[in-house]
């Protein structure tokens, strides 16, 4: 086990358990020769967004508003990815460190629409307070950092997994559920659609765009597009796990418990890790008597290996069952604590990163200006920094054409991929994604020619966060962001 102290670079603190012994090799048990076949087209689309997590959810919603002809390909029964089925209801800082809203277009239409009791966290009037009694009163509540308050709220699953079907049906997207993209269709460079399997068999959808909102760039990967996979064993950020809730608690309870006696608490926490070895601590939710548990975090995982992806789930659940009977046992506000919610979906952090026109870059923290082709910004990761510039470039492959990537495999480097994987930074990527695929597939051309000044201006329409910068080229990414 290695614990990670909370930095400048690093916002979260955490326990990270290894995985022990590594598996050995697989077996080579030869090859089977997959016959040729005909199979049939599906569907025709302008953009074809693949996977309906925070990102993909968001370019299929900005793309129909756009005015595109849209569908949207998930292999699950619900929108929201990680964000509902993998329970990461904690949504990450959508302020900056002043209290200024930076997270803003499709993130702000859910948080308008959700109901009142489907969110928990500061008021707006809190945003970017330094009081200390304040801070303290936050921090234990994932909504204050470096002693500030942010809006950094939880939220009910069910109520983003239902919103999140409203708005892309409200637009006339045409959602297909309990489907799993399987290849690209790739002619000359460029991605034509995908193929997919189904309990109707393999089928293909034709899209003169596709986005690659899968989180693990499968599709990019398999078209052929350039790619990092570098990873830091020993950070929180690039772990896997499976978290899950427990109802019947009392959070507030806790938290009295884990400020109040200190000691008490450490004892705790120490007895928790002799007796379960993979231990986490509870977070609070929506609602004080729903406890969220988003680790143990696990090192030493693949994310593109079945086998371990089957182990990871197999320890978490088995870590989910150890911890209920510790906490039921010793923890205060857990007496009558129950088995809730095991995530449908895996917490996996990291797999690809695309290596991309341009990139989100620990060497330009520092600067705070923006991009001349900049379609977001994102928060800093302490006060120490100013507002992020990302750049349309980390959106698009270095020679693949006919694709964009959103989500947590945008062009990063690994220090950066710390904050760009977040869901509010998913969403940002997807709304710009979409909005790009928009405009390529209208204006019949690839996505690296889209018109920066033009896709800037459709993104301010939409409520994005944009900063006046440099001047842009005329069309295309600037030749700047592509050298």
């Amino acid at each position: 086990m290695k614990t990670v102290q909370r930095s400048d670079e690093r916002i979260l603190s955490s326990d990270i358990f290894d995985r022990g012994s590594a598996r050995g090799g697989r077996a080579d048990l030869g090859r089977w020769q997959e016959p040729a076949r005909d199979i049939p087209v599906y569907h025709r689309t302008q953009v074809l967004v693949v996977g309906g997590g925070p990102s993909g959810t968001a370019a299929a919603a900005a793309a129909a508003k756009a005015g595109a002809d849209v569908t949207l390909l998930e292999r699950y029964n619900h929108l929201g990815g990680l964000s509902t089925g993998g329970l990461v209801i904690w949504i990450d800082r959508m302020t900056d460190w002043q209290g200024e809203l930076v997270i803003r277009g499709f993130a702000e239409e859910l948080f308008d629409r959700l109901p009142a009791d489907a969110v928990a966290g500061p008021s707006r009037a809190d945003w970017g307070n330094r009081d200390p009694a304040k801070a303290a009163y936050w921090s234990n509540r994932t909504a204050a950092y470096h002693g500030v308050v942010t809006w950094s709220p939880t939220i009910d699953p069910e109520r983003l997994k239902l919103l999140s079907q409203d708005i892309v049906l409200e637009r006339k997207v045409k959602l297909v559920y309990h489907s799993w993209a399987c290849q690209p269709i790739v002619e000359g460079g460029v991605v034509k659609g995908v193929t997919f399997e189904s309990k109707e068999g393999r089928m293909a959808i034709l899209a003169d765009v596709v986005v690659d909102a899968t989180g693990d760039g499968d599709l990019f990967a398999r078209a052929g597009a350039a790619f990092d996979n570098d990873i830091e064993e020993a950070d929180v950020h690039h772990c896997m796990n499976t978290s899950w809730l427990f109802g019947g608690v009392d959070m507030n309870r806790w938290i009295d418990f884990k400020t109040q006696r200190p000691d008490d608490h450490a004892a705790f926490m120490a007895a928790g890790r002799e007796a379960c070895g993979l231990f986490e601590r509870p977070f609070v939710s929506w609602r004080n008597d729903i406890a969220l548990f988003m680790g143990p975090r696990q090192s030493g995982y693949s994310a593109l290996d079945v086998d371990d992806l089957t182990e990871v789930e197999v320890r978490s659940h088995n870590a989910m069952r150890a911890h209920l009977d510790f906490f039921k046992a010793r923890a205060p506000g857990f007496e009558n604590a129950y088995l809730m919610l095991s995530a449908p979906q895996i917490g996996v952090r990291h797999a690809r990163r695309l290596k991309g026109l341009d990139s989100v870059l620990r060497s330009r923290w520092s600067e705070g200006t923006a991009l001349p082709d900049e379609v977001g910004v994102t928060p800093a990761v302490s006060p120490k920094f100013p507002n992020i510039s990302i750049p349309y470039g980390a959106l698009v492959p270095v020679q693949l054409d006919g694709l964009l990537a959103c989500g947590r495999h945008v062009s990063c480097d690994k220090n950066s991929h710390g904050f760009m994987r977040e869901i509010p930074q998913c969403w940002i990527t997807g709304q710009a994604a979409g909005t790009a695929a928009a405009l390529a597939a209208q204006a019949g051309v690839q996505p690296r020619a889209v018109a920066v000044p033009a896709l800037q201006a459709a993104l301010q329409r939409q409520g994005v966060f944009l900063r006046p910068g440099a001047p842009t080229a005329e069309a295309g990414v600037p030749a700047a962001a592509a050298a």
